[in-house]
């Protein structure tokens, strides 16, 4: 892929299509190549059209996210507006001590429960994430915080299965 990258540059083409330009390369390849299309497209002006699978291509790459199903554009805008049309939850990620308190807080969702791990997904419009927080160290005793937002992959599969594709 770097090669034929490398050539369809050859004759400084203003637009560049590339589908999934980082598809069957290890993790530091993936990386180079990454590089190597944000520097042509902010060292030279080439406009880069992307076709990808690859969520991580995608949040790495692209400022303008269209998602297309059945034939029809779902979504066309930024990964922002993208994440809020389908969902303004965050994540909140929480190691803490080994037990089972019991979790039930208004605003927010369970993901996954481990020994140690808590995943809940919240709506900061409901509650924000110090409220959370506080009202969490009154139950658990709290090791590490993470927040974040969820996966794009869960973005996309959550538009396509609102709208049943």
């Amino acid at each position: 892929m770097r090669c034929e990258l490398a050539a369809s540059l050859l004759h400084s083409p203003k637009v560049l299509f590339l589908d999934e330009p980082t598809i069957g390369l290890d993790a530091v390849s993936k990386l180079a190549v990454r590089d190597f299309i944000k520097k042509i497209n902010k060292e030279r002006g080439v406009t880069v059209i992307l076709t990808t699978h690859d969520m991580d291509d995608m949040e790495s790459l692209c400022e303008r996210v269209i998602v297309i199903g059945r034939g029809q554009i779902l979504s066309d805008g930024s990964l922002t507006s993208l994440r809020n049309s389908v969902s303004k939850d965050r994540r909140l990620i929480i190691d803490i001590e080994e037990g089972d308190n019991g979790f039930k807080i208004e605003g927010t969702s369970l993901v996954k429960k481990d020994k140690n791990r808590l995943i809940i997904d919240f709506n900061p419009d409901i509650i924000s994430p110090a409220e959370l927080i506080t009202s969490l160290s009154t139950t658990y005793n709290i090791k590490d915080i993470l927040i974040e937002n969820p996966p794009i992959e869960e973005i996309i599969a959550k538009l396509y299965g609102d709208l049943k594709i």
